[in-house]
Order: structure tokens, then C-alpha cells, then sequence
């Protein structure tokens, strides 16, 4: 195997460094909780766990028409929810 690998643009010149890279900080379950809570009809929720586009439509749509909040809700409560990166929140 080469010293040198490339992943997309990025070059990546030895495994040791692939193997060093952070892992993104997962989110708190509580904070999620509280923001659909109280803020969840305009995307409060999505926007801290890293779902940017669907916050954004979250939010035109207020909540969708609370049906979306209801089920965003639940999903956090029940802990199914994931952020982002797909990590799952942080109790």
C-alpha cells in the first residue's frame, strides 16, 4: 500500500493521520429536548443538532403545521433521534 492516499481533493500522506482525526462533539439530549420543546416550531431542535436544510424548512413551515414539531418530539424524547453525523445524543 502507498504512503500517500488521496480522498477527494484532499491528500492524506500517512494512515496515522486519517486515525487522529476528531470526532465531531455530539450533542446534549437534554438541549435538544428543551429546544423542541419550547422552540421547536421554528426548527430550534434541528438547527443545534446540525440538520441545517430541514431546519430551514422546519421553520418556513412552522413546524409543519405542528405535525412535524409533534413527531420531531417524540423522536427526541424517545432518544431516537440522531444528530447530523449520525451520533446519537448525549444523555
Amino acid at each position: 500500500m502507498s504512503k500517500e492516499m488521496s480522498k477527494g481533493k484532499k491528500t492524506v500522506k500517512n494512515k496515522a493521520e486519517v486515525e487522529t482525526r476528531e470526532k465531531p462533539k455530539q450533542h446534549s439530549w437534554k438541549v435538544a429536548f428543551l429546544l423542541s420543546l419550547f422552540l421547536g416550531f421554528f426548527g430550534a431542535d434541528r438547527f443545534y443538532i446540525g440538520r441545517t436544510k430541514s431546519a430551514i424548512a422546519k421553520l418556513l413551515s412552522v413546524g409543519g403545521v405542528g405535525v412535524w414539531w409533534l413527531s420531531d418530539f417524540i423522536l427526541i424524547a424517545s432518544d431516537w433521534r440522531k444528530d447530523a453525523d449520525g451520533q446519537p445524543l448525549k444523555h
